[in-house]
């Protein structure tokens, strides 16, 4: 895959948000760019002018870990923006392997895992793929997310939700914070995964019908989504600001598995518990509801 524009419009991005400041070096006078100069960014890294020209036009294939490296260095890349880098250099390389991932479509969960997720009774759990399809849930994720199951198109997908469905400008109190990361966690996972046909039909389907994402697509923001907290309003029982911890799978690349819980004895722990209540009379005991649901659909 000829991954050169993405190369370019990355490194150019990084490099025209930063100050001379910011890197310790003089201002001086009669600056025509945006940012950095190419050869300040050389000169921080240790290369020639040239040789980082032809990377930041896209020429990385064969650059060295340590060259790059310092090029992380130099635009100072956090740690997700530096693994992008080297996912970007990695796709560029001519021997390359593709990364293998599991479709959407035809996936589903070892008992063993749905298991575990039934298991959590404490707030919503559920394991979900780069591209944010919903893939394995509890009956507590599947009553958190009613909405996003309420959308046309198969399997449930929170990116869609995100830019095309109105209801997710209530249910997302803080919508631009939610936007921002659903388009750095998509643009991660196309660098990881250059080849995944449905994460670029997705990318696609959103560019063509948001110019809320579009605008936000641009500018190429990535990031590592690990832990935090987030506030939701929920169409049922109402604000909830709630913990969370997502982890990789390791006997399933490229899934993640999340789990939201409330702060004990708050307010969002007694209406995580309503919810509790009214998923049970609104989807069943059943524990494995919610993917029962999920593969009728399919």
């Amino acid at each position: 895959m000829d991954n050169r524009a993405e190369v370019r419009e990355f490194l150019s991005s990084r490099r025209a948000r930063l100050s001379p400041a910011q890197v310790s070096l003089p201002a001086g006078t009669n600056r025509r760019v945006e940012g950095l100069r190419r050869s300040e960014v050389a000169t921080l890294a240790g290369v020639s002018v040239e040789y980082y020209t032809r990377i930041e036009r896209g020429a990385i294939s064969g650059a060295s870990p340590e060259v790059l490296d310092a090029i992380a260095k130099a635009l100072l890349l956090d740690d997700a923006e530096r693994a992008h880098l080297f996912d970007l250099a990695h796709a560029a390389s001519p021997v390359a392997r593709p990364v293998r991932r599991r479709s959407s479509t035809c996936w589903t969960p070892h008992a063993s895992l749905q298991w575990m997720l039934d298991g959590f009774t404490a707030g919503p759990a559920f394991v979900r793929n780069g591209r944010m399809d919903l893939l394995a849930v509890n009956r507590l994720a599947r009553a958190f997310y009613r909405d996003v199951y309420d959308m046309p198109g198969q399997p449930p997908n929170l990116a869609r939700f995100t830019f095309l469905d109105e209801r997710a400008y209530t249910f997302y109190p803080d919508w631009e914070k939610f936007a921002e990361v659903t388009v750095a966690i998509l643009r991660t996972e196309a660098g990881r995964d250059p080849h995944n046909k449905e994460l670029h039909d997705l990318i696609g389907e959103l560019g063509t019908r948001s110019g809320e994402f579009r605008t936000r697509w641009g500018r190429h923001n990535v990031r590592h989504h690990g832990t935090g907290s987030k506030t939701f309003n929920h169409p049922v029982v109402g604000e909830m600001t709630l913990a969370y911890e997502g982890m990789a799978l390791e006997a399933e690349p490229g899934l993640t598995l999340t789990f939201y819980t409330a702060e004990p004895a708050s307010p969002a722990e007694e209406r995580m518990r309503l919810l509790a209540s009214w998923s049970a009379s609104e989807y069943g005991e059943a524990g494995a509801a919610a993917n029962d649901v999920a593969e009728e659909r399919r």
